[in-house]
């Protein structure tokens, strides 16, 4: 194996200010709200301008339409910067409605409307095409705006590709396939670690030989978790533990089950003897094994 799809995500709740929070209450009244800063203008509103410091002395309205500054095409659509009319930073957001081949610098925008309000910034789906329609300057804000958004809820996801290299790619081959776990020895000081890589860590010599490591091990050092947090995959309260496998020199990480969590923090000590249980997938990773689980009768 070389690469594994990963993904990372993080659900957390976002709060926004004061004057973010407006913006984003009036997007469902489809109304853009800036705010003023000296001579200058932003949009969406800020509390304080990025560039000078200046608090926000007011809000204003804007016309929903501008001109697209800068644009990139990905596989999930079209992001562009656009610069609202009468605003002097430009807005990231979604492209919607043009052709490729139409995209130009320069093009004139207007906002596109979600056609139901959810409380986000997608309440404003993006720019599209401009019509005809008129536009006008930026204005004081009216009475009676929306009441801010005091907090959001969100999820960051990031999907990418985590590539192995050669010493992880090759134990985790052999874990998918064959249901090994695969070491390698120092060429100096006849070290076996597992995980493999290219040097000892502890004479840096280069490692040389392969070798095949049974699963069975003791446990070295471990924590009862009782907290929920995001990626478990068991659900608390479980055995976090460092491992050393018969043989080797370096430290595993994994978890010890199969054992009342009633008893966990008496079941398992240090010294205590585990073996792999393997679980009916075959990721080619360390989560093939579901736990380590206690060997009956043997000494801690």
């Amino acid at each position: 194996m070389t690469t594994m799809a990963t993904r990372i995500q993080m659900p957390y709740t976002l709060t926004p200010g004061e004057a973010t929070g407006v913006f984003l209450a009036e997007l469902g009244r489809r109304r853009l709200i800036g705010s003023r800063h000296g001579d200058r203008i932003l949009v969406p509103a800020q509390d304080f301008d990025g560039s000078t410091g200046e608090p926000a002395e007011g809000f204003v309205e804007l016309a929903p339409a501008g001109r697209l500054e800068a644009f990139t095409v990905t596989a999930q659509g079209v992001l562009g910067l656009v610069l609202v009319d009468g605003a002097d930073v430009p807005f990231l957001h979604r492209i919607v409605g043009f052709a490729e081949a139409d995209l130009t610098i320069g093009a004139r925008v207007a906002a596109v409307w979600a056609d139901e309000p959810t409380g986000s910034v997608l309440d404003l789906a993006g720019f599209g095409p401009a019509g005809d329609g008129p536009g006008f300057k930026p204005r004081i804000a009216p009475d009676g705006l929306a009441q801010p958004f005091e907090q959001v809820e969100y999820t960051m996801t990031l999907d990418y590709q985590h590539s192995y290299g050669h010493y992880y790619g090759t134990l985790f081959d052999a874990v998918r396939t064959d249901r090994r776990l695969r070491g390698v020895k120092c060429s100096q000081c006849r070290r076996t670690l597992l995980p493999p890589r290219a040097r000892c860590d502890v004479c840096f010599a280069p490692t040389a030989e392969w070798v095949d490591v049974e699963a069975v091990g003791v446990v070295q050092a471990c924590s009862v978790v009782h907290i929920e947090f995001i990626g478990q995959r068991l659900k608390p309260p479980y055995v976090y533990a460092e491992l050393v496998l018969d043989g080797t020199s370096t430290r595993l990480i994994h978890m010890v089950g199969g054992i009342d969590p009633a008893e966990a923090r008496t079941a398992v000590a240090p010294g205590s003897r585990v073996r792999a249980v393997w679980s009916d997938r075959r990721t080619g990773s360390l989560a093939d094994i579901d736990y380590f689980e206690l060997i009956p009768g043997e000494p801690s």
